[in-house]
């Protein structure tokens, strides 16, 4: 076996990334508790600290008593240094957020766009909300360098072509990731919307802690998202949850004879015509799902929806058999723990499985959640990544020369 001596630009990077790490996990530090979390000698953890502010990694937020001493310094991050966008976007609303290497939270920005496919282009509609998003924040829009999108649909990762998409004005369907990339000169994630609302379950809401989850999205369309061990199952066409497009069983039919699928028993059209039936009229999906927030219909109009929820989770448990199932999107968020239990009895009394249903726990904006959490984790490789690669500033005031300990 070979063993391969580090060089001493190997190890002085080793260090600086550990530190840089170190600083993105706890979020501010002094040179001397580096130095302890590291095991390295505080004048090593000095010349860290002096290395990464000298090329604009860090920067110093405050101090810290140090007893019977002088004050010590802190240092975190800059927040500024690589960002990412995160946007939701679907026929005619898009949101967009900052997403930092501090996690922290930024504005959402939500924006109506039009309908008429002549006056959009994906290129215009992802510039447009990286503009808002980071004007909204603060944040220099010259530092965004990747952009997440969340589409009522799906980009097969072999032909960058997206499929499964109803409505989507003035986006092409082939070259979708590539001509994003070659316009903005930023790397571009595009998932479907339930798969990054599994991911935002998984971080912070009904799926923490569980060894996998399957999350139903109900809301202008339907999609499953499986979460098998932290990790989110897309298929090989990253078509995988298009449950909205299976044919509804026989024994359904009498729940609405005339739908012909999922979709039409448990989507948008469903809703409306279930609520209408009860008073409540709105043709526009968001206005009708604000409306069912507030009437005195809204548990009458649940139970009408559970038995059909019923019917199209039960494909999901004869096949996956997951832990549990979350009800997500509009309708999952409208329902709450309540329609998850009216879902639970549903499935209990009319199939041989038992399954645990819950409600999200992610009620607002889903789907940037989980673009936003997909971002983080690669806005954090991209600025550690970059220990090595920046030239410290010549007339940083922290810039001087040092010797390796």
């Amino acid at each position: 076996m070979t063993v391969t001596q580090g060089t001493p630009s190997w190890l002085r990077d080793t260090n600086d990334r550990t530190a840089l790490a170190l600083l993105l996990e706890r979020g501010s530090l002094t040179r001397n508790q580096i130095g302890d979390l590291t095991g390295l000698s505080k004048p090593t953890a000095s010349q860290i600290v002096s290395r990464l502010e000298s090329a604009g990694l860090v920067h110093p937020v405050g101090e810290v008593s140090a007893g019977r001493g002088p004050n010590a310094a802190s240092y975190a991050v800059r927040a500024e240094r690589v960002l990412g966008v995160a946007v939701n976007i679907n026929h005619q609303v898009v949101e967009s957020t900052v997403v930092d290497a501090t996690g922290a939270d930024h504005p959402i920005v939500v924006a109506a766009l039009s309908t008429a496919a002549r006056d959009r282009n994906m290129v215009a509609d992802v510039t447009e909300a990286i503009r808002t998003a980071c004007e909204a924040s603060g944040m220099p829009i010259s530092a965004v360098q990747m952009v997440c999108i969340g589409v009522q649909g799906a980009v097969d990762p072999r032909t960058d072509q997206l499929s499964f998409v109803e409505a989507l004005p003035g986006w092409p369907r082939k070259g979708v990731r590539k001509g994003l990339e070659d316009a903005l000169g930023h790397a571009v994630y595009i998932d479907n919307d339930a798969n990054l609302a599994a991911l935002a379950e998984r971080a912070c809401g009904a799926g923490v802690h569980r060894s996998g989850f399957a999350l139903l999205w109900i809301g202008e369309g339907l999609g499953i998202a499986v979460d098998i061990a932290g990790s989110v199952h897309r298929g090989v066409s990253g078509g995988a949850g298009e449950i909205g497009y299976l044919p509804i069983p026989q024994d359904a039919v009498d729940l609405d004879p005339d739908a012909r699928d999922l979709q039409e028993l448990i989507g948008a059209a469903a809703v409306r015509k279930i609520a209408r039936a009860h008073g409540v009229n709105k043709r526009n999906y968001q206005e009708l799902v604000a409306s069912l927030a507030t009437s005195s219909q809204a548990d009458v109009i649940l139970a009408e929806l559970a038995p059909r929820i019923a019917v199209g989770i039960v494909p999901v448990l004869a096949l996956l058999d997951p832990e549990r199932v979350i009800l997500g999107g509009p309708i999952g968020s409208l329902g709450g723990p309540r329609l998850a239990e009216l879902v639970q009895a549903s499935i209990r009394h009319s199939s041989r499985w038992t399954p645990h249903i819950d409600a999200t726990a992610v009620p607002d904006h889903p789907v940037l959640r989980g673009a936003r959490e997909l971002l983080l984790t690669e806005v954090r490789a991209a600025l550690v990544n970059q220990v090595g690669a920046v030239k410290p500033e010549k007339n940083h005031p922290s810039h001087h020369p040092t010797s390796e300990q």
